[in-house]
């Protein structure tokens, strides 16, 4: 069982980077914590890293990240192109008494320093809404399937915040052990679930279900809200690549407009070519 440190500073953003055969995450954590250095006021960026992905740390890295941290006992029950066995250890790894805890193929274009003050009406607040690039709440379910037919809430882990508490160790310490007994609630308690390995959205929505839902969300808040690019979220085939159908700007002053549309939200690309060197060179400037 993993120990919780001493923290370092208050607030602060948090993600993954584990790099894989297919995706360098360090590299989109590091267009992250630019776009978040560029626009927040309260900016303070964390990354985990396993083993691999810390002797890749440079001092370019070094420059946006205020912390790096190494994670132990890494590559647990995660599918190896994806790598999501450590999410449930961002409690006991974050540096912050308050984390905005992030999937790192997500961009920062306007302060939304004001949210901090919504976040802490809960231990632990989930997104539960996204919008597509028009600025439209989606009600897409192409990617819920497995949500609608086992009642789970629909929560977004790409973009959610906890702080330390009881009640949000209770919830990740329950997010550990779905994790590690996957196979048991994969295969006796979830209907028509084929994941071989367990996935975020999935694992919290079973915790925050098993504990409560109501304890996780707001039902009528409109913020915590993110763009989500994925093509079902946009009312395109599932697998549609919003790169290659949208024109994508962003100004020396990292106003980004997408069509001719200003994104007003977290920007979550998910395309991971996205990240190029002119994208980065926006913020890091």
């Amino acid at each position: 069982m993993l120990i919780r440190g001493e923290f370092s500073a208050q607030k602060g953003y948090f993600t993954f980077a584990k790099n894989t055969s297919k995706c360098d995450y360090l590299r989109l954590a590091y267009l992250q914590a630019a776009s978040i250095k560029k626009t927040q006021e309260t900016n303070l960026y964390a990354v985990a890293v396993d083993s691999e992905t810390f002797k890749e740390i440079t001092d370019k890295h070094k420059k946006v990240f205020d912390y790096v941290i190494e994670i132990p006992d890494s590559n647990e029950n995660e599918d190896p192109s994806w790598k999501l066995g450590d999410e449930w250890k961002a409690y006991w790894l974050t540096p912050f008494k308050e984390t905005v805890k992030l999937d790192c193929d997500m961009t920062f274009n306007r302060n939304i320093d004001h949210w901090w003050s919504v976040y802490q009406l809960k231990d632990v607040l989930f997104t539960t809404k996204v919008v597509d690039y028009l600025g439209n709440v989606s009600n897409s379910r192409a990617y819920r399937r497995l949500f609608d037919e086992n009642s789970l809430p629909n929560l977004y882990s790409a973009f959610f915040y906890f702080r330390y508490s009881m009640q949000s160790a209770e919830f990740f310490d329950l997010s550990r052990k779905i994790y590690q007994d996957w196979d048991y609630f994969r295969d006796e308690l979830l209907i028509n679930c084929r994941d071989t390995y367990p996935t975020t959205d999935v694992v919290f929505a079973i915790a925050a279900k098993i504990l409560g839902e109501e304890n996780f969300y707001i039902p009528d808040l409109s913020i915590p809200k993110i763009v989500h690019m994925k093509g079902g979220i946009q009312g395109w085939g599932i697998d549609e690549d919003w790169t290659t159908k949208l024109y994508s700007q962003i100004d020396d002053d990292c106003n980004h407009t997408v069509g001719f549309t200003r994104q007003l939200y977290p920007f979550h690309y998910y395309q991971k070519d996205y990240a190029t060197d002119e994208v980065i060179q926006k913020y890091v400037q």
